[in-house]
């Protein structure tokens, strides 16, 4: 089964200043949002796509460090 999210996470940035950027599949938001803090403590935001159906591709939704998802699912 394919996962439910595209994820675009902004970790830091790089020393030239640009944006440090990654992007991971994923399902669950809030699980996602524990190993963000665990694995990169420093991380800025994430915009979260959709990566099936008819949406695929579609930014559903974006999250802060300071405003985070309350669900598992958007």
């Amino acid at each position: 089964m394919s996962k439910r999210y595209k994820v675009i996470v902004k970790i830091g940035n790089k020393p030239d200043g640009s944006a440090h950027c990654l992007k991971y599949r994923v399902n669950d938001l809030k699980k996602f949002t524990t190993f963000l803090d665990q694995r990169w403590s420093e991380w800025k935001w994430f915009n979260v796509y959709a990566n099936s159906g008819t949406d695929r591709g579609q930014q559903l939704a974006n999250f802060t460090k300071f405003k985070r998802p309350d669900k598992r699912f958007v």
